[in-house]
């Protein structure tokens, strides 16, 4: 039955993975290589409002400013050689393309979305004629764009949700996304390396090199750990990188006097338990959980945001040796009095963990 259950945790661990990484596996190796190395890009604009086109010359210099911004060459020719076509559409009234489908990139924030029928410009590209699904779309704050001129006392709808919708396009990161989307890893740690983008891009950044799993970025994410605004970020994108990160996680763990950053350590750790099933990710969570049980015996005795990670990590590779200390710990939260949110999410979480490696008690 223990068999059975190792491979249960193994398969489901496999089964984990990121929209991203889901949404990419149909292209074939030949489609990820032409993307991983694009360079020139086709841009294909359209703004409209309920009158018509308008000039998208505005829309156009946007977008090409911000691609830059990543490396990319652009061009408007269609006649000319290019790599990859990206479009960009901005509407005063969005058009309805079909219901989204539940899932994957559907669930995210700036999916399109069925229900919105204001401004909204749709972001998409295209390899070779062939769209491979890859839909962002962002929107106004306002829905009615004809009564928002009215309220703002213009009597031209269309061009005062177009120029909203243009400032969006100037605050949206795009070129990130893409560059993730494509694999292109190379113009990603460019940026972060460079002292000119924003700090709130870097951490776009670090999010993003989290579901890349590229070991081109570990050197890079071990500099930016030197960074205390940003260290946290990293240490969770470290996980990306897969098992190389195993030895640097487990130094950060055992070493750092910083809550926050053991906690991320802790996190990394168990995410790469969850990828991998590399057993050295469990020795050092483990020893911490039982060195804390020593100790507990109130709440204050607790370092909730640490602990609540370990024991989250503990659960992500099934270890016969977890499940003495869990058991432990399973009694003791509960024994312990204290209502806080903080015990909270360590009961779910010793609960869950509890669980996994309990699964022959259950199944039985």
């Amino acid at each position: 039955m223990k068999t059975w259950s190792f491979f249960i945790i193994i398969i489901c661990s496999l089964l984990v993975t990121t929209d991203a990484l889901a949404r990419r596996t149909h292209l074939t190796p030949q489609q990820k290589s032409h993307l991983e190395h694009a360079q020139t890009i086709f841009l294909n604009v359209l703004t409209l409002t309920e009158k018509g086109p308008v000039d998208p010359s505005a829309l156009q210099h946007i977008v090409i400013d911000r691609l830059r911004e990543v490396g990319f060459a652009i061009t408007t020719d269609r006649a000319q050689p290019f790599d990859v076509e990206f479009k960009v559409k901005c509407e005063e009234q969005k058009t309805w393309t079909g219901t989204t489908s539940a899932g994957g990139d559907a669930e995210l924030a700036d999916a399109p979305s069925r229900l919105w029928k204001g401004p909204a410009c749709l972001f998409s590209y295209t390899l070779a004629g062939k769209d491979f699904g890859w839909k962002k779309e962002i929107r106004t704050s306002f829905e009615n764009a004809v009564q928002a001129a009215q309220t703002a006392n213009t009597s031209d709808s269309g061009h005062y949700a177009i120029d909203h919708l243009l400032t969006r396009v100037k605050e949206y990161d795009f070129p990130v996304l893409i560059a993730t989307e494509w694999g292109q890893v190379s113009r990603l740690l460019n940026l972060l390396d460079s002292s000119d983008t924003s700090k709130l891009r870097k951490l776009k950044i670090l999010s993003v090199l989290h579901e890349l799993q590229s070991n081109e970025a570990l050197p890079h994410l071990q500099e930016i750990m030197r960074n205390k605004d940003l260290a946290q970020e990293a240490i969770v994108a470290m996980a990306g990188v897969g098992t190389d990160s195993i030895p640097t996680l487990i130094d950060l763990f055992t070493t750092t006097k910083q809550p926050n950053i053991q906690a991320a350590a802790a996190k990394g750790l168990g995410d790469i338990a969850a990828a991998s099933g590399d057993p050295r990710t469990i020795p050092p969570l483990l020893q911490y959980l039982k060195e804390a049980l020593l100790h507990m015996k109130t709440a204050a005795d607790i370092n909730y945001p640490v602990l609540t990670q370990v024991v989250w990590a503990l659960g992500k590779l099934r270890d016969d040796n977890s499940l003495e200390p869990m058991t432990q710990l399973n009694e003791k939260v509960w024994l312990i009095y204290d209502t806080s949110p903080a015990m909270v999410e360590l009961r779910e979480a010793t609960n869950w963990t509890y669980k996994q490696l309990d699964l022959d008690g259950h199944i039985s």
